[in-house]
């Protein structure tokens, strides 16, 4: 039985934006092109470009072969994971894309495997080549691109082009800092890690520089006026549980403990500020209890539904769940070492590490800013969660997240354009919102 290697690739010039995909299908016992494939989209999102691009893999696959085995190659994190049934699929756009994929050939036959960027520049080439067609206005050709491969031009290696009217597929990946290359986020939209982004503070706003050397910064400034209203995030901490006054591990492994009287208490002040301002459209809340009683409680006063998303789900600290810091200290010293030292070391006992959490959470992010672009979304989570988010979002290194502190019912927002751009705006106390 033959085996074919499918690499894909898709990307979005503004996420939603002109957007493009590239596929190449090659022998994997000889390592032989077999097949190219590249379209341009229209305007549509990363995630939707980077599942047409593997439709059009696998398609191509079995057009060589019915009968053969694929091994599919993908830098996108959100496609591997939900194709190999570890992540649900929940954004009704590439719903359809991804049950087609999974009808090209019989599961069986199929494996998947997540890759780095750098890993996959064919695909990468053949997506922005059939952006770059589409947008003059032309159909993507192999002829084509094999003679552009050909030019002088084309032989020099230089870097990748990083402003925003030129990012490429997946290019925000290549801005990830070396302290995150364990833990890629899934998806490549430029929301990520994109050129500038800017941390606002009530009263001031100030635009920092992000990334390596290969970012620009747009010289528009961090919210060009024509990237119109962005995919807002208020990102609310659940109110206090009996446990939270005692600083003891609280995640998604362990009791579920619900609101105390004070918790609920907060969820009310906090939902009084919030119904004052007038700005939510939309409350989306993590699956545990105390997320979801205070979002209920919220949006009870706001007048609206409480939708569940699983990706807001605090980190699984296994068996250090319910113990203090102390505790954890004492009985497991090595395991909480090497977990304050590496993003990727896990809690004792099967727990979920930080760069895990980075990837389900930058993946939900994305889902959520294709779902609520131009809306306001209260979304009603946990202290890893948010501060993962806000790590993002400025571009800061995993060891941030041990340098940020979180009030119970405390209030953040993060503001995606766009282009990408992002502002972080900090409160930590719902008395600032008046």
């Amino acid at each position: 039985m033959r085996e074919f290697i499918v690499e894909a690739d898709g990307g979005s010039r503004g996420n939603p934006g002109p957007a493009g995909y590239g596929a190449v299908v090659s022998d994997a016992a000889t390592g032989e092109t077999l097949a190219e494939a590249a379209e341009y989209l229209g305007a549509t999102t990363n995630n939707v470009a980077e599942y047409s691009g593997l439709l059009a893999g696998l398609r191509a696959a079995r057009e060589l072969d019915p009968q053969a085995t694929v091994h599919v190659r993908m830098d996108s994190k959100l496609v591997v994971e939900q194709m190999s049934g570890r992540w649900k699929i929940k954004h009704p756009a590439m719903k359809p894309l991804a049950a087609e994929a999974a009808r090209v050939f019989p599961p069986d036959r199929v494996t998947y495997e997540w890759i780095p960027r750098e890993r996959n520049k064919h695909a990468d080439r053949l997506a922005n080549e059939a952006m770059d067609a589409g947008q003059r206005g032309e159909p993507w050709s192999a002829s084509a691109s094999r003679a552009a491969l050909d030019t002088p031009a084309a032989r020099p290696v230089t870097p990748e082009p990083s402003g925003p009217s030129e990012l490429s597929a997946g290019g925000a990946d290549a801005m990830v800092s070396r302290a995150e290359a364990g833990s890629t986020p899934a998806g490549k939209a430029a929301d990520d890690v994109r050129a500038a982004q800017a941390v606002a503070t009530p009263g001031t706003e100030t635009a920092a520089a992000r990334g390596q050397a290969s970012a620009t910064t747009p010289s528009s400034g961090w919210a060009p006026a024509d990237m119109g209203p962005p995919a807002t995030f208020v990102l609310l901490r659940h109110g206090e549980t009996p446990l939270t006054p005692q600083k003891r591990f609280s995640g998604s492994g362990g009791s579920d403990p619900s609101l105390s009287a004070a918790g609920r208490e907060q969820a009310e002040r906090t939902a009084a500020v919030l119904a004052r301002r007038g700005t939510v459209q939309a409350v989306v809340a993590s699956p545990l209890a105390r997320t979801r009683e205070t979002a209920g409680i919220v949006a009870a006063r706001l007048g609206l539904e409480v939708s569940v998303e699983e990706g807001l789900r605090e980190t699984d600290f296994g068996a250090w769940e319910g113990l203090t810091f102390a505790e954890v200290r004492e009985r497991h010293p090595d395991d909480l070492n090497a977990w304050l030292s590496s993003p990727d070391a896990e809690p004792t006992g099967g727990g979920e590490s930080f760069a895990d959490t980075a990837t389900r959470v930058a993946a939900t992010r994305d889902e959520l800013t294709a779902a609520y672009a131009g809306r306001t979304v209260l979304l009603v989570t946990h202290v890893t969660p948010i501060k993962t988010l806000i790590r993002l979002a400025l571009g800061a290194p995993p060891e941030s997240l041990f340098r940020m502190e979180l009030s119970a019912a405390s209030l953040s927002a993060v503001a995606y354009y766009a282009d990408g751009n992002a502002s972080v705006r900090l409160f930590n106390e719902t008395s600032h919102l008046r």
